[in-house]
């Protein structure tokens, strides 16, 4: 016997026991079946360092979507979850967690810290897990995959190791973008833009040959110790006597040449540009046109060098391991240590002082900050190895513009394609402990580097056994761009990854296409030959009421796991759905959270009394069709148009609006009216009209729940459980097929009508104040009348009619009648059956004394010249709409008195 429903919903321990049963009988995983078609997703792997936001909540709820509709559908549906190493992320906890006792990496070495690295991610690696749990994430968790285990770390080795054998990935002396704070490069992508205010200080640089100055302007000017030229324009008419002439550079008093390059703007400042190409990617480019010396002039750490870090640099040099492009590092002499912020106060109080400094102009200006800090990018000349991006970047542009992956919306597909023609090289190596250490080695005694996924035992160019291993870690992205794949196997050739790759939809945010996005499709390509997902489903952004960005700096972050405490993880999960839309941000507030509790009570309230309703030998199915009324027949055909439109829906990954109409039928369809209509039948002496009742109101509601399953996986199951001849998990039963259904389009029409009309009784009832006890005869005008006769015990018992006339054509007095308008039908209905004429009459004075004083304050406030002149347009407009607003109300108000008489 199916369990007997509580009287109430309680989430807290409800969800709690589905989700550890479901695991318990393994529900979520999924086997290799032949006779099945597989669907795929690789759950984007969350940081270890993480907990669970909005962000994650929204990310998962619509994959976990996606995959109980594949698995319902019959497909071998594998959702692969796990998580990332996150670098830069868990390095700085693990140091912070060190400071705390007085300890430094350095102090207890590279193996030492890697221990302690390792024991934080076991403690705490797996709480964002537990807690994708809570919302009900139905990931193949016998599958779960971590970014540094073996098997991922294994497909790390042998990528690293093809591309550098095939030219595609090289060490050298390029502009990286260099974040003081966290000690470490990182990637173009990882840079992110804040407006800040700023300064263009306008310098003056004498000429050697003719003694002018030349003005240029900077926002850096403690960069200019490390100038090794400026530039102006080949065709820039102002400068031609300048061609091959020289600057004496301020506070050095050194020469350096005048080149002329393009990078000069003629129509930009006086046309002259410093250039500094080792603190400045475009300066870089434009030293290597013109084989300029690079001088470095900051630390790694942020402060200007000094002799020590020129003496290292030089003998870095002469023992033969420096490269032929190794930077210069300037003793910037009295300026040596200070931080940059330091050093440019001092610098341009000299300027000033010299007669260099001509003015300064307050700028705002977009700066580069390291994404995880926030501290100011330093532009730097850095060895690092890097990734050679254009043989990699043509074909997977190519996939996209060819169709084999698209991008829902397709408006993101423009942002890809841009994000991939413009990538630069990209910086893959970290100078970091906690990640994939570079598989390279140095010979001590020759200089040459091995690059191989075991260590070697011996140099193979001269035999020797003194080898070093770069110490730096590869960037965390390098990884997860193999997540589609690595995860699945590869390198090896496992049946996973025969059967489930390529992968079907990937579901992220637009934040990270050119992070991740962009790199696993080229990687795909580049190490499997095919691309590794189909679809790339995009989500926006969960913001506040206000539409605001979740931050800590404005407090306004919502914890998701508060949340499921306090409504449930159904709750949350139908929230984060309707209103959603692909790609587009979306507005959480109580109010919706409360909205989508309340549906889960009514969906509740409903089945209790469906379950109170049925005798102990009751028997599921759906009855004889000549037992079906007209309100069976209309229930059934909305189920069938319902299932047809979210399964639709759902196929172009149109969650919200899947979401909302299967919200709308079971509210609105199933409760609110099948419901009510079911209560006189099942209340009534016809024993066979009351089975049949029974018998649809529970086929609906088997169906129903499971439309709904994908959205709300826990309510669904308690009540599905609780249904006769239910199966043992909701999960694994057939998705609804509407073209298994039947529908009866001429009977739904014509409920519709009667509906609608009834609706318009209903109103304009409660309009007028009129007690459900009251009833009356009513005159139908209609020019169909079939739909009203099969309806007639409708309008008795939903439209409170005592007897019904049809017409098509009313010619009878109105006077003293209430009248009703459908686009199918008109109602009169006598006003004195239903209402006390001094009471109504008193009630519609008093509403017109009310809409007379409303009006006149808007026809006062537009008949104040002032108002209409001086008031924005868009405020008197609305005043104008107000107005007729107002006057149609007093229309309709002395109507009603005058059929009052």
């Amino acid at each position: 016997m199916p369990k007997e429903l509580a009287k109430q919903y309680d989430p807290k321990g409800t969800e709690d026991r589905i989700y550890q049963n479901w695991c318990d009988k393994g529900y979520f995983h999924t086997q290799i079946d032949r006779s099945k078609k597989p669907f795929t997703i690789v759950m984007p792997p969350p940081n270890v360092t993480g907990q669970l936001h909005m962000g994650h909540a929204m990310d998962e709820t619509w994959q976990d979507v996606l995959i109980r509709f594949k698995r319902m559908q019959g497909y071998a549906a594998l959702w692969v979850p796990g998580t990332d190493h996150a670098s830069i992320a868990t390095e700085a906890k693990v140091v912070a967690a060190m400071r705390e006792e007085g300890l430094t990496k350095e102090m207890v070495g590279r193996e030492g810290f890697l221990d302690r690295a390792w024991a934080w991610k076991n403690t705490y690696g797996s709480r964002i897990v537990s807690q994708l749990k809570k919302l009900g994430c139905s990931c193949d968790w016998e599958r779960e995959r971590f970014t540094m285990d073996e098997g991922c770390s294994d497909a790390v080795r042998e990528v690293f190791v093809r591309l550098y054998d095939q030219g595609l990935i090289y060490r050298g002396n390029r502009m990286v973008n260099w974040c003081p704070h966290c000690n470490t490069s990182i990637s173009d992508a990882e840079v992110e833009y804040e407006e800040k205010d700023g300064s263009f200080w306008h310098l003056l640089y004498p000429v050697k040959e003719t003694g002018e100055m030349l003005e240029l302007a900077t926002t850096r000017p403690e960069t200019m110790l490390g100038d090794t030229a400026v530039a102006i324009n080949t065709d820039d008419p102002r400068y031609a006597h300048l061609h091959g002439c020289h600057v004496i550079l301020p506070l050095l008093n050194k020469e350096i040449p005048i080149v002329c390059d393009e990078h000069a703007d003629m129509e930009k400042g006086t046309g002259v540009v410093k250039i500094t190409p080792a603190h400045d990617p475009n300066d870089f480019e434009v030293g290597k046109r013109h084989n300029l010396p690079v001088i470095r002039v900051l630390t790694y750490d942020g402060h200007m060098t000094g002799a020590a870090d020129r003496a290292e640099a030089e003998a870095l040099k002469a023992s033969g391991h420096a490269s032929a492009d190794e930077p210069e590092v300037l003793d910037c002499g009295k300026y040596a240590g200070m931080t940059t912020a330091e050093a440019r106060k001092a610098i341009l109080a000299d300027l000033e002082a010299g007669g260099y400094l001509k003015s300064t102009e307050p700028l705002k200006h977009e700066v580069g900050t390291c994404y995880r800090c926030h501290t100011v990018i330093e532009p730097m000349v850095s060895k690092q190895w890097f990734v050679r991006m254009e043989p990699l970047a043509g074909p997977a542009i190519e996939s996209v513009e060819k169709g084999e992956i698209r991008f829902v919306p397709e408006r993101f597909t423009k942002n890809y394609i841009n994000w991939m023609k413009g990538s630069r090289d990209w910086c893959i190596s970290r100078q970091l402990w906690w990640g994939h250490q570079i598989p390279a080695w140095y010979c001590d005694d020759c200089g040459a580097t091995v690059v191989a996924k075991e260590a070697p035992a011996v140099c193979p160019h001269c035999g020797s056994a003194h080898l070093t291993r770069d110490p730096d870690t590869l960037d965390t992205w390098f990884s997860s761009a193999l997540w589609p794949f690595s995860t699945l196997g590869w390198p090896q050739q496992t049946e996973d990854l025969a059967y489930f790759y390529p992968t079907n939809a990937l579901v992220t945010g637009y934040d990270i296409i050119g992070f991740w996005v962009s790199r696993m499709i080229f990687s795909g390509l580049a190490y499997t030959g095919k691309a590794p997902f189909d679809t790339v489903l995009i989500h926006g952004l969960v913001r506040d009421s206000q539409g605001r960005k979740m931050s800590k700096s404005l407090g306004n972050g919502i914890d998701p796991l508060e949340v499921i405490d306090q409504y449930g993880a159904d709750a949350l999960r139908m929230t984060l759905l309707i209103g959603s839309t692909a790609g587009n941000d979306m507005r959480y507030s109580d109010e919706k959270v409360k909205a989508s509790r309340n549906f889960a009570n009514k969906l509740w309230n409903a089945a209790r009394f469906v379950q109170m309703n049925l005798p102990e030998d009751f028997a599921p199915g759906l009855p004889e069709e000549s037992l079906l009324d007209m309100s069976d027949k209309w229930v059934l055909s909305e189920l069938a148009r319902t299932a047809a439109e979210v399964t639709a829906n759902l196929e172009k990954y149109e969650l919200g609006l899947a979401a909302e109409k299967v919200e709308n039928f079971i509210w609105d369809i199933y409760c609110d009216w099948y419901i009510e209509i079911c209560k006189s039948r099942l209340n009534g002496g016809d024993a066979a009209q009351a089975d049949a009742a029974r018998k649809v109101l529970v086929w609906v509601l088997d169906a129903a729940l499971k439309l709904l399953h994908p959205f709300m996986p826990f309510i669904t199951e308690e009540i599905y459980q609780a249904l006769p001849g239910s199966a043992e998990t909701i999960m694994t039963q057939d998705w609804p097929d509407a073209a298994a259904m039947r529908s009866w389009p001429q009977e739904c029409a014509d409920f519709e009508i009667l509906m609608d009309y009834i609706k318009a009784v209903r109103a304009t009832r409660s309009d007028m104040n009129v007690h459900p006890a009251r009833k009356t005869s009513m005159v139908i005008e209609t020019a169909n009348p079939a739909a009203f006769q099969k309806g007639e015990a409708y309008l008795a018992r939903f439209a409170f009619a005592t007897d019904v006339t049809l017409t098509e054509k009313y010619e009878g007095s109105t006077d003293g009648m209430a009248t009703v308008a459908t686009p199918a039908a008109r109602g009169f209905i006598p006003m004195m059956e239903l209402i006390d004429r001094e009471k109504e009459l008193a009630r519609l004075n008093k509403e017109l004394a009310k809409a007379e004083k409303e009006a006149e304050i808007f026809r006062k406030q537009l008949g104040n010249p002032k108002f209409v002149e001086r008031a924005p347009e868009k405020l008197v407009a609305e005043t104008r709409a107000k107005l007729a607003a107002a006057e149609d109300k007093l229309a309709n108000i002395r109507q009603s008195i005058q059929a009052l008489g």
